[in-house]
């Protein structure tokens, strides 16, 4: 069963390396795994677990190339939005196959909670950068703030649910960490750079969410798809955030791990701590 619904994927991710001009390190690691995962597919051999991570791998380098196309062009107005949708369309191919061949299995059980978190954090920080970009098209964003509003929503649950996966660390008498700055990292469920990034990506994105549509919470989001005849509209989120609580708690998380165990670590507060003043000023 799981070669069988991995076939046409491998066969449409494959497709994808016929991209003009496209020489890249990540597509030549990505065209390497599909080879690999094509053999062993016809050995039939291996344990699907093996055949979902290479396939998550193939998937993540793949995209990783046209994503940096993306952003290298600034994401082209006519088209970015569409390419944004085909893209997370992708990214959430390796959960959907997990299910579809796993009935009794979560994901995490299948691919492990570090893949699940960078195909998270992919799709998220796709969305930051994507609406980054796009708050600054005035015109645009007085026309489809809807279809902004719906990407800060999708952006943030997706961050969110990056950091979700690995449980926070508990500190008591059984866990020796020399390093006390490490433990009450570890503590706060940050496991590295990423995770930290996550978090401020989260409260930026609510930032903008709050500045240019509101609360945020007055409104469901299902009948907002982002492309018309679209799929996105049944993977993503469909509930609305509250932007200003989301974003504070996001940010006053970042602030004090930032300005207590990483002090001196080079990571600025400044614009965290102004967009906190705002949520405030926002609330009262």
């Amino acid at each position: 069963m799981a070669v069988a619904a991995l076939r046409p994927r491998v066969a449409a991710l494959g497709r994808r390396l016929g991209v003009p001009g496209a020489r890249d390190t990540f597509l030549a690691k990505g065209s390497a795994t599909l080879d690999k995962l094509k053999d062993l597919c016809n050995e039939g051999k291996e344990h699907p677990s093996t055949l979902f991570q290479l396939y998550t791998q193939a998937v993540l380098d793949i995209t990783y190339f046209e994503e940096n196309q993306l952003v290298d062009e600034d994401f082209p107005e006519e088209s970015s939005l569409q390419k944004l949708t085909e893209l997370i369309y992708i990214l959430s191919e390796p959960e959907d196959l997990v299910r579809e061949c796993s009935i009794n299995e979560e994901p995490i059980n299948i691919l492990g909670a570090e893949l699940l978190e960078c195909l998270y954090w992919r799709k998220g920080a796709l969305l930051y950068m994507y609406c980054h970009t796009a708050k600054e098209r005035s015109e645009w964003l007085q026309e489809n703030i809807a279809t902004f509003k719906k990407c800060l929503n999708d952006g943030v649950h997706y961050l969110m649910k990056m950091l979700s996966f690995r449980c926070p660390l508990q500190l008591d008498e059984d866990v020796s960490l020399q390093d006390k700055d490490t433990a009450t990292l570890l503590s706060e469920g940050i496991f590295s750079d990423t995770h930290l990034l996550a978090m401020m990506y989260s409260g930026e994105m609510c930032y903008w969410g709050l500045k240019h549509c509101g609360e945020g919470k007055q409104q469901s989001l299902e009948s907002i798809d982002p492309v018309s005849s679209s799929d996105l509209g049944s993977r993503s989120q469909s509930i609305s955030l509250d932007f200003q609580e989301t974003g504070r708690n996001m940010l006053t998380k970042y602030v004090a791990v930032c300005e207590g165990p990483l002090k001196g670590q080079a990571w600025n507060t400044t614009t965290a701590k102004q967009m906190l003043r705002y949520f405030v000023k926002s609330h009262n």
